[in-house]
């Protein structure tokens, strides 16, 4: 298979890197967003890994759905692994993208056989108050009439509110959050937040034998980083911080992010 080339799968846009004999990786992004976030990473994990980065199910460049519960997400994903014979497989997701990555393991424990989580909020208690553009843009009275309004640079400002620092923003990042309609991006939202506020994600894991890396920057402003150490419950988890790192840690500190999972998978 050719470095970067694309597929289509169940509806799910696949971009696959690497060498398709090397050991499957499976990227999965976080809220609104598209494979586009993991593209600094890419190259690293390529050299020792069949990368494939997705866009989750009615977001990037994958087909409409009509649920975004997690549960769904995750069961569209399954068959797109199964119908490109890709498991079992490593998966890595940043953010919500870990929700659907353990709601992978919950439905279907033959296809993962180990789990990277980086920023992924363990419970809703453990989200802090969010900045003022992330709140103008996902909730109201404003929400609507700014996501209508949204430009270029307001979609980076409003991506780097949630970095510890100034980061460069892929343009494909971008272009893909800007087609993504208000009412969706809510509804992203909304179920991801169900989906931890019924059972939050390290109680989860604690009931699946999977060996599991969590990635947390200790700077991050969107969920508490002393809350990565709730991740401890789960046996034999292994919890990395990075210094200085917010939110994004695929944008912000890539090599970083990239030598903890390659040293995981190794």
């Amino acid at each position: 298979m050719s470095e970067n080339s694309v597929k289509r799968s169940h509806g799910v846009h696949v971009v696959h890197s690497g060498s398709q004999q090397a050991a499957p990786l499976l990227l999965i992004h976080g809220s609104g967003a598209s494979g586009a976030c993991w593209a600094p990473m890419v190259p690293a994990l390529a050299e020792r890994h069949h990368v494939v980065a997705i866009d989750l199910p009615g977001l990037g460049h994958s087909a409409p759905v009509t649920s975004y519960e997690i549960p769904d997400q995750a069961a569209r994903v399954a068959e797109m692994i199964d119908s490109l014979d890709l498991g079992p497989l490593t998966v890595v997701g940043h953010s919500s993208g870990g929700y659907v990555a353990t709601s992978l393991a919950e439905q279907r424990p033959d296809l993962v056989t180990a789990m990277t989580l980086i920023s992924t909020g363990p419970r809703m208690a453990a989200l802090l108050p969010q900045p003022a553009l992330i709140r103008a843009l996902s909730g109201p009275p404003l929400g609507r009439l700014t996501w209508a309004l949204r430009s270029d640079k307001l979609i980076r400002k409003g991506i780097n509110a949630t970095c510890a620092r100034p980061v460069e923003l892929p343009d494909d990042l971008i272009a893909d959050l800007r087609g993504l309609p208000y009412r969706d991006f809510v509804e992203v939202l909304r179920c991801n937040g169900e989906y931890i506020s019924y059972r939050s994600v390290p109680e989860r894991l604690t009931i699946l034998d999977v060996p599991l890396l969590v990635i947390f920057g200790a700077a991050d402003p969107r969920w508490d980083p002393a809350s990565a150490q709730e991740y401890a419950v789960v046996p034999g988890a292994r919890i990395e911080m990075l210094p200085g790192i917010g939110h994004i840690a695929p944008l912000e500190a890539p090599e970083a992010a990239a030598k903890l999972v390659l040293e995981f998978t190794a």
